[in-house]
């Protein structure tokens, strides 16, 4: 007897094929998922993955081929469907409603909590399931959803969707789940995720971080145009193997410090603050990582250095320093805008004549930049809410490298972007950077933080350390995070 056969899927996907126009977003997908499994879904950003993903959710009906829940092949799709057999997801982009509470989100998601008193049922429920998550969190349950960080706002969608009013979820599919996570609460997250699976229950997960997709899959299904190209255990790959199945070049990681000129002039410098021991400053051609635990901080600097760098009234005065947001959906994208068009704002002031745009330098500008980012699209009129979640941090990163900005601030900027991506980018920040260009780069990712020249590590809103060198290294900028702290 199969396995299969002794233990339904949760949920079978046989021959999917799912078109959007000339694109073949899902091309003949067969994907089955049994109790106890965690299924790690990997592949290039536009690869099907959110595809596949909207198939099995319910909220994309496939052009062809079967979709069944709990054993029954063909039980068709739909929502209402999936969430009837334990389907439960939380996506790359959050869907959380900011103008409501944690708790009437969780009512939203959990149509049980219903009746005298279902406020309160609610509260008790998601602080609790937060706790078992994220123990030692200090999140406010009252509080309206968009008060919260992006952390504190994924860590909520992630404890809303594991939680069990009336019944338990039995596929919890985790978009990026750790994308705006320290290393911290990412440890905490997978932890659960290990301890779900073991209980028999089924995960989902969708990461570019391999680490987390080989230290928590049981097995490892990656998809390359719009299909399945591997399936097989994670203990038969390693990141070499897995970034090679997913159609990449494995490229060595340099260390950061090779571009910098010693004897530049500082392009930036800070006084002391606070109770701060050490000030910020930056030259001309570095790389500058900012580090230490999520929310402390970091991103709080680099909104300081743009407001004391741009200006909000006078047109191409902000040449001097241009911001890539972390998350796109609520300070990077225009999301009634084409993709051409969330790329090119940046440029206006060096693409307009008599003060109108020219569109074929505008059009040549989205070209070149498309081709160097590799955005995937037929079109660049297209609207940018077309794209996938990691093509949308692209164009995000082709407005600031597109623009004349000397100094780049980067606020965890490679949420969602795919690893053959990302080494792009860490080689067209390098030799930005050796042409002079400053970067300074806040990142929840410790791969990132070494590639940096320098590296301040905050806690509690201050500087605490200043890593350079070989110094650059994930136990020095943990020790430095907790520094202080009573044992």
């Amino acid at each position: 007897m199969s396995i299969e056969a002794e233990h339904p899927a949760v949920v079978s996907a046989r021959g999917i094929k799912v078109e959007f126009g000339a694109v073949k977003a899902l091309n003949g997908v067969d994907l089955s998922i049994l109790p106890g499994e965690a299924i790690g879904l990997v592949g290039h950003n536009g690869a099907g993955k959110s595809t596949i993903v909207n198939v099995i959710n319910g909220g994309l009906l496939p052009h062809q081929g079967t979709i069944g829940y709990g054993g029954t092949e063909g039980a068709g799709g739909g929502i209402a469907t999936a969430r009837a057999n334990g389907v439960r997801c939380v996506f790359q982009e959050l869907s959380l409603c900011p103008n409501l509470t944690i708790v009437e989100n969780t009512r939203l998601m959990h149509a049980g909590l219903k009746g005298f008193g279902w406020r309160k049922r609610a509260l008790t429920l998601i602080r609790a399931k937060l706790d078992e998550i994220f123990p030692g969190n200090h999140i406010d349950c009252t509080s309206t959803v968009g008060d919260l960080s992006i952390a504190e706002r994924q860590m909520v969608e992630i404890a809303i969707t594991f939680a069990a009013v009336t019944d338990r979820p039995k596929l919890v599919i985790l978009d990026e789940p750790t994308s705006s996570l320290d290393a911290g609460l990412a440890e905490q997250l997978l932890t659960h995720v290990r301890r779900f699976v073991a209980a028999g229950g089924a995960v989902l997960l969708i990461s570019h971080i391999l680490s987390e997709i080989l230290s928590t899959s049981s097995r490892i299904v990656v998809m390359k145009d719009g299909k399945v190209v591997a399936s097989r255990p994670a203990g038969e790959f390693t990141v070499h193997s897995l970034v090679e199945a997913m159609g990449s070049v494995v490229k060595e990681r340099t260390r950061g410090g090779e571009r910098a000129q010693k004897d530049a002039p500082y392009t930036i410098e800070r006084p002391l603050t606070g109770a701060s021991q050490i000030g910020f400053r930056a030259r001309g051609g570095e790389i500058i990582g900012l580090a230490g635990l999520g929310g402390h901080g970091q991103t709080d600097m680099l909104l300081e250095l743009f407001r004391d760098r741009s200006s909000n009234w006078l047109p191409g005065h902000g040449d001097a320093i241009a911001f890539v947001a972390g998350d796109r959906a609520l300070n990077g994208t225009f999301p009634l805008w084409s993709i051409l068009k969330n790329l090119s704002i940046g440029s206006l002031p060096h693409l307009s004549r008599l003060s109108a745009v020219d569109a074929g330098r505008e059009e040549a500008l989205g070209a070149d930049w498309k081709q160097r980012m590799e955005i995937r699209t037929p079109d660049l009129g297209n609207p940018i809410l077309s794209l996938s979640g990691g093509n949308q941090q692209k164009v995000l990163f082709a407005r600031a490298l597109a623009t004349k900005a000397e100094i780049v601030l980067m606020d965890d900027p490679m949420r969602g972007v795919d690893i053959g991506t990302k080494q792009e980018v860490y080689s067209i920040l390098s030799s930005e950077a050796a042409a002079g260009r400053t970067f300074i780069w806040y990142s929840t990712e410790m791969d990132e933080i070494c590639l940096c020249d320098r590296v301040y590590v905050f806690r509690d809103g201050e500087i605490v350390a200043e890593l350079t060198g070989d110094e650059i290294e994930e136990k020095n900028v943990l020790a430095a995070s907790f520094s202080g702290e009573s044992t």
